[in-house]
C-alpha cells in the first residue's frame, strides 16, 4: 500500500479572470506555499457578465516560466471536439519538455458551451463516454509509443508520432461524478477529480475507481483522489454570496444546460433554485472556522490533492489567509491522520 503526500492547489479560473491577473494570482499562490496550480479550460465562460476565456494552455505556459516548481496543469480539458486528441497529447508533451515533471492533464466529457459554438453537435451519454476513454488511450500511446495506428469507433490515427516526447510521466487524472467515468479513471489513469460536497454517490465513485484498477492489475492505492474545494470568503456574508453567483449557471440541471450554449442565455436561465444550489455545493462563510472544518472532513475522507478555487470577493486578501494559516494547518492535519496508517505499514 502507498501512502501519499497531501498536495495543495489553486484553483484559477479561466472563466471568472483575465489571464494577467491570474498570473497574477498564481505567482502569489505559490509564494503563499501551494504546491499545484490548477486551471480550467474553456472556450466560453459560464456568465457573459463579467465572463473572460483566456486560451489555457498558452496561459499554462506563461505561469510555468514565471514560477519556480509548482505543478501546472487543467482541469477539465475535453479532447472530444475543438482538441483532437493527438493535439492534447502533442501540446501537454511539449509543455512537459519545456517543463519536465511539473505537468498534468485532467480530462473530462465536458459541457455543450465550449463545443457547439465551434459548429460541433453535442452527443448524448453513451458517445461522450466512449469519445473519452477512446481519447485517453490515443493521448497515453502517443506520450508513451513510437509510429501509432489506432482505429477507434470515434478516433484514428495513421502511423501518428510525437517527435517531441514527454521528459518525464505526465500525470493524468479523470474528472467525473459518474461511476462508469470512475471505471475508466481506475483502469487507465493515475486518479479521479470530483467535487465532493453535496455529492451524493462519493463513495460508489470512489468505489469503482478501486475496483477497476484492481481488475487491471493496478494498485488502487496508487491512484490519487483529486478534489475542487470551492469557497467564497468575505466578512459580510452578503458580498461573499454575490461573488459566488457568479457562478450560478453551473447549477442549472444537466438536462437544461447542456441544451444551451450561449453565455446570455445560460445567466438568464438562473433562478433562486441556482442560487440555493450553489449555497449548498459553495461554502459561503465570514468564518474561516468553517474553512477549517469543512476541508478537515474532506482530508479524513483521503483526498490527497485538494484544488482550493475561491470566488472570493478580495482574492489577494483570501490567498494571504491560506497561505499564513489554512495551508500549514492542512499539512499537519494530514500527518496526523496518515500517522497511524505509517504506524500499521511498519
Amino acid at each position: 500500500m502507498v501512502t501519499r503526500s497531501l498536495q495543495l492547489g489553486y484553483w484559477a479560473a479561466q472563466e471568472q479572470y483575465s489571464p494577467d491577473t491570474l498570473l497574477k494570482f498564481a505567482i502569489r499562490a505559490e509564494i503563499m506555499g501551494f504546491d499545484i496550480i490548477v486551471t480550467s479550460d474553456h472556450f466560453h465562460p459560464w456568465s457573459d457578465t463579467g465572463g473572460q476565456s483566456g486560451h489555457t494552455w498558452i496561459w499554462l505556459a506563461s505561469v510555468a516560466e514565471r514560477t519556480k516548481k509548482v505543478e501546472v496543469g487543467t482541469a477539465v480539458t475535453t479532447p472530444l471536439f475543438r482538441y483532437h486528441p493527438a493535439i492534447v497529447a502533442q501540446a501537454f508533451s511539449t509543455l512537459d519538455h519545456l517543463y519536465p515533471g511539473r505537468i498534468f492533464l485532467t480530462v473530462g466529457t465536458g459541457h455543450a458551451m465550449n463545443e457547439v459554438p465551434l459548429g460541433y453537435s453535442w452527443p448524448g451519454y453513451r458517445e461522450k463516454v466512449g469519445r473519452l476513454k477512446e481519447a485517453i488511450e490515443v493521448i497515453k500511446l502517443l506520450w508513451e509509443g513510437d509510429f501509432v495506428t489506432y482505429e477507434g469507433e470515434y478516433y484514428r490515427l495513421n502511423t501518428a508520432k510525437l517527435y517531441t516526447k514527454p521528459k518525464s510521466k505526465i500525470r493524468l487524472y479523470v474528472a467525473t461524478s459518474n461511476e462508469r467515468v470512475a471505471e475508466i479513471a481506475g483502469t487507465h489513469t493515475d486518479g479521479i477529480l470530483t467535487n465532493p460536497r453535496g455529492l451524493e454517490n462519493l463513495k460508489e465513485i470512489i468505489e469503482s475507481m478501486e475496483k477497476a484498477a484492481r481488475r487491471a492489475g493496478r494498485d488502487p492505492s496508487t491512484l490519487s483522489k483529486c478534489m475542487e474545494f470551492k469557497v467564497s470568503y468575505d466578512l459580510d456574508y452578503q458580498r461573499a454570496l454575490r461573488a459566488a453567483s457568479f457562478w450560478a449557471p453551473t447549477a442549472i440541471p444537466r438536462e437544461k444546460r447542456e441544451k444551451v450554449a450561449d453565455p446570455r442565455v445560460l445567466e438568464s436561465m438562473v433562478t433562486e433554485k441556482e442560487i440555493e444550489k450553489i449555497k449548498r455545493t459553495w461554502l459561503i462563510t465570514t468564518d474561516s472556522d468553517d474553512i477549517f472544518k469543512a476541508l478537515g472532513d474532506f482530508l479524513k475522507l483521503g483526498f490527497d490533492r485538494v484544488y482550493i478555487h475561491s470566488a472570493s470577493p478580495n482574492e489577494e486578501r483570501f490567498l494571504n489567509l491560506l497561505g499564513r494559516e489554512i495551508l500549514p494547518w492542512m499539512r499537519e492535519y494530514w500527518e496526523e491522520l496518515r500517522a497511524p496508517i505509517r504506524s500499521a505499514a511498519e
